[in-house]
């Protein structure tokens, strides 16, 4: 259904400005009318809940989360607290969400079922989540730890985007340094090189051949790189199995794939253990975890586990016989089914994996820099022994 942004006047003369989503301007002036709403003027708005390019932050979503945490706790009515968050926020797409959202409760919607109309910003964890909260009456709890879990979230993106950003930054500038070096400097040298006569040594022969290369096919090497991560992206969303073996190397990677396999432990334990304290299922807890590792081999051996567990086994067995899960997670299963605490022996699981993340992160950021330092020094002595390697053997053979 399109959505229109209107403005209407209550029997106060007081001028309203909204955002509501029916199917034409004649159920927007009906729908209005029920809330005791004149509408002045209507505009469709079609550019934000279909393929929009605009999105809502993470940093606004957690403000978003602890503001409604704080006044539901407080007892503010949970229309109350929505009105006056719209009403304070700037004019922008996270605002008309809001608008929308009040929209939908006034039109008779729960919380839960307003929040699902907009899925690009709130994902199914999320309301599945505030579905518990309503119908046990424990909604401020699980705003709270919805908030943390997001706070979570972001710190654990903001420590993976840090060792992604340095060596993505130091890579273009090596390929923009050797690129200049093999397109403008090496073919004023060479002239100069072979005019000395003499054989011309066997590495030096190899940087005139790459700057050759360099100079016939630099509008294929420069974009080379990005090519083959956008083709890379592109045959992961389009052909499964291709997807499939991508994510099974991804985790195979030295250093690189054991983090990110922490990364996925991490994320998947600590959603596993916030639904289950919520009182969502085991079954139901790991059908919505399973879409949220990014990973189709544990994503598969997830599914796995809950077949096996669907059949009555044991939640620690049947994790164990995936053959994938490390004994630390089997063993806090275990401890969580013989206590009948599970979700705290998934949150220590949780702990330890992301302290495990952070300490490989602040291991492998300060390791980066000499190694891609080397790596710069290793092709700038190349061309300088390349060049300077005939001069010197020429010298030496002359006779004083």
């Amino acid at each position: 259904m399109p959505n229109y942004l209107y403005k209407a006047i209550d029997d106060a003369g007081k001028i309203h400005n909204g955002l509501m989503q029916t199917s034409n301007p004649l159920e927007l002036e009906r729908r209005l009318a029920t809330l005791k709403l004149e509408l002045i003027s209507q505009k469709e708005k079609t550019s934000h809940y279909g393929l929009s390019r605009k999105s809502v932050s993470r940093q606004e979503l957690i403000s978003f989360v602890f503001h409604m945490e704080q006044l539901t706790r407080s007892g503010v009515a949970l229309l109350e607290g929505l009105t006056d968050l719209r009403d304070t926020l700037p004019s922008g797409y996270f605002k008309d969400i809001i608008a929308a959202l009040v929209e939908g409760i006034e039109g008779g919607k729960t919380f839960s079922q307003t929040l699902a109309d907009h899925p690009k910003v709130f994902d199914n964890v999320f309301v599945t989540l505030i579905r518990i909260g309503e119908e046990s009456g424990k909604l401020p709890e699980i705003l709270r730890d919805i908030s943390e879990n997001l706070k979570w979230t972001d710190e654990i993106i903001s420590h993976t985007k840090k060792i992604l950003i340095y060596p993505s930054v130091v890579g273009i500038v090596i390929l923009a340094v050797v690129t200049f070096l093999m397109i403008k400097l090496v073919p004023q040298l060479m002239p100069f090189i072979k005019s000395m006569g003499g054989e011309i040594p066997l590495y030096t022969k190899a940087l005139i051949a790459t700057s050759d290369v360099f100079i016939a096919y630099w509008y294929i090497i420069i974009p080379l790189p990005f090519l083959m991560v956008f083709l890379i992206k592109i045959s992961a969303r389009t052909f499964p199995r291709f997807r499939d073996q991508l994510d099974v190397y991804k985790l195979k990677i030295p250093v690189v794939g054991e983090l990110m396999f922490h990364i996925i432990l991490a994320r998947f334990t600590n959603y596993f253990a916030l639904m289950y304290s919520s009182g969502i299922t085991v079954l139901d807890s790991l059908e919505i975890s399973k879409k949220l590792v990014n990973n189709s081999s544990v994503e598969k051996a997830i599914s796995t586990a809950h077949a096996a567990i669907s059949d009555g086994q044991k939640i620690s067995d049947a994790f164990e016989s995936t053959g994938l899960f490390p004994p630390l997670v089997i063993r806090m299963l275990r401890v969580g089914e013989t206590s009948g605490n599970l979700d705290e022996s998934l949150l220590n699981a949780s702990y330890f994996y992301d302290r495990e993340v952070k300490e490989s992160i602040g291991k492998l950021e300060p390791a980066l820099e000499p190694l891609l330092t080397v790596v710069m020094g290793g092709i700038m002595l190349w061309i300088m022994v390349a060049v300077l390697g005939p001069v010197y053997d020429t010298m030496t053979q002359i006779d004083i």
